[in-house]
């Protein structure tokens, strides 16, 4: 069972694979709906409860295999506590939730990435989140050599999930442009490899109408 919100807030969340600018367009579209007169409550998943926190610690930092069954799990276990304590709750409020990655990277990393049954994560996911889906995903496309090449700028250490190799990001990048297809309604995909003001302007234009 799935279901959008019926409060008065709105669920926005940002998608694609590490270096799409997934954290730069979020700051870009705080500002924006902050300007707006909008309460923004900005997170991210893993890590945006305290207890999340250290599930983040365990899944992208852990030194040694952990098994992609056992990784499932945990982004499940961080994803249930931090609907229930910091989504519904700012929605119930009418805030406006920015959130950084949600059940459709789990499907796109845990699903296809390690080569798990992807409906299996997906229904996990949901049953965590109490069905929830979000009103709006941006998915920031980017080819996985462009990817690379910005993280080789930016990191001085990869986490675990930035580390596997290219095969792994290809199979991740497929799956989150299924996922669009299955949900035009819900996903706006934009090309990240656009000027950053360009997408920026994509996003305002289509989240306008929904304020």
């Amino acid at each position: 069972m799935t279901e959008q919100h019926n409060g008065p807030g709105l669920f926005i969340t940002l998608e694609g694979g590490d270096g799409s600018g997934k954290s730069t367009q979020a700051a870009l579209l705080e500002q924006w709906l902050i300007d707006l007169g909008r309460t923004v409550v900005r997170t991210r998943e893993p890590g945006g409860t305290d207890a999340g926190v250290e599930i983040r610690e365990i899944v992208l930092h852990h030194r040694g295999d952990i098994s992609p069954r056992a990784e499932a799990l945990l982004y499940a276990a961080d994803r249930a506590h931090h609907v229930a304590t910091l989504v519904r709750p700012a929605l119930a409020r009418g805030e406006v939730v920015l959130q950084d990655r949600y059940l459709d990277s789990s499907v796109a990393y845990q699903g296809a990435g390690r080569v798990l049954d992807a409906d299996e994560i997906r229904r996990l996911s949901l049953w965590a989140a109490e069905g929830l889906l979000p009103d709006l995903t941006i998915l920031l496309d980017l080819d996985e050599t462009s990817a690379r090449a910005r993280l080789d700028t930016s990191r001085t250490r990869y986490d675990r999930l930035e580390a596997e190799k290219s095969e792994f990001h290809a199979r991740v990048r497929a799956a989150y442009l299924d996922l669009a297809a299955a949900e035009p309604e819900r996903f706006l995909v934009v090309d990240a490899s656009r000027p950053v003001e360009e997408i920026a302007a994509d996003i305002r234009q289509r989240l306008a109408p929904r304020l």
